[in-house]
C-alpha cells in the first residue's frame, strides 16, 4: 500500500505533542536499526514553527518523521529487513 507524503504543513501536525513525538522516535529507532538508521539523540524539540514542533534530528518536522516511519512500516510490511 502506498500513501502520500504527509506535507510539513499539514494542519494534522499541530497536533502532536512530545511524549507522542517521543513515542514515535522509539518505533523508528526499533525499526530503522536493521537499516542503519541511528538518531540516538533524537528528542522532540523545544524550537516551535508556525505552532508545530520541530524533531530534534536537525530540526525536521514531524511530517519527516512520519514520512520515515511509514516507509519503514511499508519495508517491514513487504517481509524486507
Amino acid at each position: 500500500m502506498t500513501l502520500e507524503p504527509v506535507a510539513p504543513d499539514d494542519p494534522r501536525m499541530r497536533d502532536y505533542t512530545r511524549p507522542q513525538i517521543t513515542a514515535l522516535l522509539g518505533e523508528l529507532h526499533r525499526l530503522g536499526l536493521p537499516y542503519g538508521l541511528l538518531w540516538g539523540s533524537a528528542c522532540a524539540g523545544e524550537t516551535i514553527l508556525d505552532g508545530r514542533l520541530l524533531v530534534d534530528f536537525g530540526n525536521a518536522p514531524v511530517s519527516t518523521l512520519l514520512n520515515l516511519l511509514q516507509l519503514l512500516r511499508n519495508l517491514e510490511g513487504s517481509g524486507r529487513g
